[in-house]
């Protein structure tokens, strides 16, 4: 199987169409999430098959109409970038935050790095403000920097 048709795979049988038991198709027991944040340093966490299956179970049980789209995909060698939309409503608890009805638009960036068929390491960066502001969690960012303007 070719790294493209592995992500492929990742995206649409596995989030979009929900199909859990394809993670021990294609993710690899050992392989490390790297969440990439402004102002941290990069460290990876070891997320197998079933860390992945729960990690993906959280984000439905919150938005549950969650589906993935590819931008754009380029492959070179054993990696696979990618540029993604996740679109949802936000109607279960979200790592404490109560249901807020609204709907969401979040931009990602993804680096998947395929070994033997399977996801072994993944780096992620997701778009954090905007989609913290879709949430009504931050104030846009004209606001934001009018009120640092202010004080």
């Amino acid at each position: 199987m070719s790294p493209e048709s592995v992500v492929r795979r990742f995206v649409d049988e596995l989030w979009n169409l929900r199909r859990l038991e394809v993670t021990d198709e294609i993710i690899a027991a050992d392989c490390v999430t790297h969440q990439l944040k402004s102002g941290l340093p990069q460290t990876g966490e070891r997320r197998g098959p079933a860390e992945i299956r729960a990690h993906i179970r959280e984000w439905l049980d919150a938005f549950p109409d969650m589906q993935y789209r590819i931008e754009q995909m380029f492959v070179s060698g054993d990696r696979v970038i990618s540029e993604l939309v996740v679109e949802g409503t936000h109607r279960g608890e979200w790592l404490g935050l109560p249901p807020t009805g609204r709907h969401v638009a979040i931009r990602l960036m993804t680096i998947h790095r395929i070994a033997n068929g399977k996801i072994a390491e993944d780096w992620v960066i997701l778009e954090s403000a905007g989609f913290l502001g879709q949430l009504g969690l931050v104030a846009p960012l004209p606001e934001l920097i009018a009120q640092a303007r202010a004080s």
